[in-house]
């Protein structure tokens, strides 16, 4: 059965343990700049809703890639990018209407969440459960 990711807002305390263990784990420094995950903190509603890509059904950066450089994971259903096939373009960053396709200028690529491989280390870091990565449906 598939797995996704469930976020509830709900539960988000900002602490961005999130944003840590998805930096450390893709870019191996504990840096949120570098996260695939983002916390965004609603200052007037006094409330933080982490988001990152929702590897859509239809992956709009994924047709819109002119190398094919993003295939789906067969395992995970997780839309990954390929380093040797990028090159660096950002056409995808354009189509993805969330904007959770971000430019990476150390790499000179582009990075998006790929779900840890099945394991995803913001789920497993977060301490109240505002992710899960659980069966669909």
């Amino acid at each position: 059965m598939a797995k996704s990711l469930h976020i509830d807002p709900e539960k988000c305390t900002g602490c961005l343990q999130c944003e840590l263990a998805c930096s450390y784990e893709s870019e191996n420094t504990f840096n949120p700049a570098k996260s695939r995950i983002k916390v965004f903190n609603f200052h007037d509603e006094g409330r933080q809703v982490p988001y990152t890509c929702t590897q859509c059904a239809e992956a709009w950066c994924m047709a819109a890639c002119p190398t094919g450089a993003i295939s789906v994971d067969r395992e995970t259903g997780a839309k990954v990018i390929s380093d040797a096939a990028c090159v660096g373009c950002k056409v995808c960053t354009l189509a993805c209407p969330f904007g959770t396709v971000n430019y990476n200028t150390d790499s000179g690529k582009v990075i998006k969440c790929d779900l840890c491989g099945g394991d995803p280390k913001c789920a497993t870091a977060c301490p109240t459960e505002a992710i899960t990565y659980a069966s669909v449906g």
